[in-house]
């Protein structure tokens, strides 16, 4: 692994088409709304990208009998978090615009810095990560701001927001158990598959209507957050990880918010306010300083 170079320029270009699926991602997810009912699409979405990732773990010649081991516990805690996570998530980005739900996804990095912070013995914060934290959650803060001025749209804010908590969650759980030291497959698998009777509860729970208005523009999206996103997107991410710094690859992230708003500008005619583009700055600045932290 290349952990004290700069990323060569492939590396650089898979990690920019990487942040451009993620920003498009909600756009998909905004559009599948339209026709299938929020929890079930994502049950759909995991069962699709769990069936694929097992494929790929037969075809790669990846051993699956232990995950019946010592890593089951903490892979059905991260399974069950995801699950909720991914609900909060899909119904929060039926309630918002898909630049503000991407905007408020993408505080998961700084929850993940400092969940680490506290329970990942070594990774501490830097005052510069710190820095970084409080600009980004000064950037949420003027943009719950700018969504009081559009109705209806600070409940599916906050439900991204607790979407990004559950990420965030999942992957500090990662880091301090066993599963920081299993194959990355483990907690993708572990992940999807989990999550797929807890999205299905959901729905259930919900008494949500399920497949309402099946259009080819509806399975489209469907299968752009299956083969795309869910799966192909993060096989790369983990392909990336295992050969280059990982403080390097994220400092990417902050693309992917600024992506996600124009994406949502360009195919939804999502509305960017000038508060809107004052926190998108923020909480791209702040990513961008927790990230460039040294190691």
């Amino acid at each position: 692994m290349t952990h004290s170079q700069a990323l060569p320029a492939s590396a650089a270009a898979i990690m920019l088409a990487l942040c451009l699926a993620w920003g498009l991602n909600m756009v998909a997810m905004k559009l599948g709304t339209a026709g299938i009912s929020p929890a079930l699409q994502g049950a759909m979405r995991s069962a699709g990208a769990a069936l694929l990732c097992w494929l790929w773990c037969r075809l790669r010649g990846v051993p699956l009998a232990p995950l019946l081991g010592a890593s089951l516990l903490p892979g059905l805690a991260v399974g069950v978090i995801f699950g909720l996570e991914f609900g909060a998530i899909f119904i929060g980005a039926g309630l918002t615009s898909a630049s503000r739900a991407v905007l408020f996804l993408y505080a998961a990095p700084f929850f993940v810095a400092l969940g680490a912070h506290i329970f990942v013995p070594g990774d501490r914060m830097t005052a510069r990560a710190a820095s970084g934290l409080l600009v980004a959650f000064a950037g949420l803060a003027v943009g719950l701001l700018d969504g009081l001025q559009a109705e209806g749209s600070v409940a599916g804010d906050l439900l991204c927001l607790v979407g990004a908590i559950g990420w965030a969650c999942t992957t500090v759980v990662i880091k301090a158990t066993r599963l920081r030291h299993a194959p990355a497959e483990y907690a993708m698998l572990y992940q999807l598959a989990v999550s797929v009777p807890v999205l299905l509860a959901l729905s259930l729970l919900l008494a949500e209507p399920g497949i309402f208005a099946p259009t080819p523009l509806i399975w489209a999206s469907m299968a752009y957050q299956t083969v795309v996103v869910a799966f192909a997107s993060y096989v790369a991410w983990f392909w990336l990880v295992k050969r280059y710094a990982a403080s390097r690859l994220s400092a990417f992230s902050f693309l992917t918010p600024l992506f996600g708003a124009l994406a949502g500008w360009a195919f939804l005619g999502d509305q960017l306010g000038p508060l809107f583009l004052v926190a998108l700055g923020l909480v791209s600045a702040g990513i961008l300083l927790v990230n460039s932290q040294p190691r």
